[in-house]
């Protein structure tokens, strides 16, 4: 949809008050009560204009650094906020490994069909993933005074996680690629809406009981989440 200049994606929900972001991807999302009439959204839009102007600048900013990889030798791939050089390999059982310091990834047989290394990349931060969010999880669980239904490790578009209203908690598998740091951030974050659906004083409170460096950490994911691409 657009307003004047301002183009954004309208969701309508139960949610009695309004909610704006800017995505990962650039788009000014506006979440609104189910009822709320179209003149008052923009007027949401209209108060909210230098915001937006703000936030979509630091966007812009952020993605500077975005990757572009090529899959080749001597690439650097992250995993828990280390870099790893690439190796290509004609000769080894799974299609990737990380083993001495390095990404092994397998090369198609002559013949064979090419698999996606995008695709191998993602199969193995969402295999380890399911490991560590759901450890990390635990740990903070009882911290936070919640119990999750679930844990998933999926895709997620431009979130960095999610939680669900029968209260399971999702992550993207790109928090694989974030320092056990900002992933604990991450994972406090999301359980904490368990207990707090909106991000209001509360909420906040929450998280800082558990993390009370957790702005440092917000910052560093604002910062840094555009580089932690495949």
């Amino acid at each position: 949809m657009r307003y004047k200049d301002i183009d954004y994606a309208l969701t309508r929900s139960r949610r009695k008050t309004a909610s704006l972001h800017i995505e990962r991807d650039g788009t000014v999302s506006l979440i609104v009560p189910e009822d709320l009439p179209l003149e008052k959204v923009e007027e949401v839009l209209e108060a909210k204009r230098l915001w937006i102007y703000k936030g979509l600048a630091e966007w812009r900013d952020r993605n500077v650094a975005r990757t572009h990889r090529e899959f080749v030798n001597g690439e650097g791939f992250l995993y828990l906020g280390r870099s790893y050089r690439l190796s290509l390999v004609e000769e080894q059982k799974a299609p990737l490994m990380l083993k001495d310091g390095r990404f092994l990834l397998k090369t198609a047989q002559p013949g064979a069909p090419a698999p996606s290394p995008v695709e191998i990349f993602k199969e193995f931060y969402r295999a380890k993933g399911r490991e560590k969010v759901a450890d990390r999880v635990a740990f903070y669980e009882p911290k936070l005074g919640v119990t999750a239904k679930a844990v998933r490790v999926m895709e997620l578009g431009h979130r960095w996680a999610s939680c669900s209203q029968s209260g399971a908690v999702n992550f993207h598998w790109k928090c694989m690629m974030a320092p056990l740091k900002i992933l604990d951030y991450i994972v406090v974050h999301e359980l904490a809406h368990l207990r707090h659906a909106r991000h209001t004083k509360d909420f906040w409170n929450s998280v800082d009981r558990v993390l009370p460096d957790y702005g440092e950490r917000r910052e560093w994911l604002r910062g840094n989440g555009a580089g932690m691409e495949l």
